[in-house]
């Protein structure tokens, strides 16, 4: 499988689309994190679109139809940032992330790309889990952190109450994943207790997430995404239904949850899509490389199912209502198709060009 190249004689064109990618900082054995490894050679690259590649094709047709304009091809601007293994950090850092304009921590890199003023158009998290394959992750969950940071700290406790007895056999009891995680991390529950109500909530509570869904899926569509990513070359990759109820789950979640809040149905600008993707230890058995080969890739197919949803909207708006009869001249618009049908989105591209900015000296 071709990689995407990177080259060094670019500059962040204006209509980029902007990717803010997350990777997490130290923890227990690993002094510098998988996840981490995978992300920073992305730091303020670009991804150009390559003006020879074939048209955009979904299950052997082509995604636009002639009443409806190919897609003009956006750059992909690509930053990255480093987020503490802490629950104190991710609720620190991420809801400003998502604020318009987007508040950035302080990176200590004075050439660090201010955000977009909108907000980023897809904001990707990446974390480590165990030996075996990439994880396209479905959802993140509110309740259920019983395990210890990477300075011994515990999730915020979560007040219910007493008559609320729907989520607490549910949010209390450790799950599969739970465990696995566990096991993976060497560490022991903070709050073992014999039955699962013995243990308190934990997670998301107080007015800013009391209203917030127990879960919260991504506006992805993860199962075409990894069809796709099959289909290009990448095959050590599956989808996932729990993020493992630790730090990885917990950024996801608030990730989610701020897309959701500072979303407003009337506007007609996109919401910020957000992913999360768990990758294995390094070797174990893909290589850094492979992690960050497959990362631009998934961002690559993202964007381009974004191109095709905003050339839709644009061919909406422009074909617009039809006159009604008598008032003046038939259009000569081609109808709009109705917008209730989901868009169909890309496969994984041919392979663009990929730029970065010169390093800095």
């Amino acid at each position: 499988m071709p990689t995407l190249p990177v080259s060094s004689d670019s500059k962040e064109p204006q209509t980029a689309f902007r990717v803010l990618l997350t990777g997490f900082g130290p923890f227990a054995h690993f002094d510098e994190n998988p996840s981490w490894l995978a992300v920073k050679p992305l730091h303020n690259v670009v991804i150009e679109p390559d003006a020879t590649a074939e048209p955009i094709i979904v299950n052997n047709n082509t995604a636009l139809q002639q009443s409806t304009p190919k897609p003009q091809r956006r750059s992909i601007h690509i930053s990255t940032l480093q987020v503490p293994v802490t629950y104190e950090a991710v609720l620190a850092t991420v809801p400003g992330l998502h604020a318009r304009p987007p508040v950035l921590p302080d990176t200590g890199d004075p050439l660090f790309p201010p955000p977009p003023a909108e907000g980023y158009d897809l904001m990707f998290h990446i974390g480590v889990a165990g030996r075996g394959p990439l994880r396209m992750e479905h959802l993140g969950h509110k309740l259920g952190y019983h395990m210890k940071d990477a300075t011994g700290k515990l999730a915020s406790l979560v007040r219910t109450s007493p008559k609320d007895f729907s989520r607490q056999p549910e949010a209390q009891a450790e799950s599969i994943a739970e465990a696995m995680e566990r096991e993976r991390l060497g560490i022991e529950p903070a709050e073992p207790g014999g039955e699962p109500i013995s243990r308190p909530n934990r997670g998301f509570g107080g007015p800013a997430y009391e209203n917030v869904p127990d879960e919260l899926y991504t506006e992805v569509d993860i199962a075409r995404l990894i069809q796709d990513l099959k289909r290009s070359g990448i095959e050590q990759i599956y989808t996932s239904m729990d993020a493992g109820h630790y730090l990885c789950d917990f950024i996801y979640y608030c990730s989610l949850a701020e897309a959701k809040r500072t979303s407003h149905p009337y506007e007609k600008r996109r919401n910020t899509h957000v992913l999360f993707l768990h990758c294995p230890p390094v070797d174990q058995p893909l290589s850094t490389e492979e992690v960050t080969e497959a990362i631009k890739r998934i961002i690559v197919w993202i964007c381009q199912d974004l191109e095709i949803q905003d050339a839709k909207l644009a061919h909406d708006e422009a074909s617009g209502p039809a006159a009604p009869a008598g008032t003046g001249p038939p259009s000569t618009a081609a109808s709009a198709p109705g917008t209730s049908a989901p868009t169909p989105g890309p496969s994984v591209p041919a392979t663009p060009a990929a730029t970065a900015p010169p390093s800095k000296p």
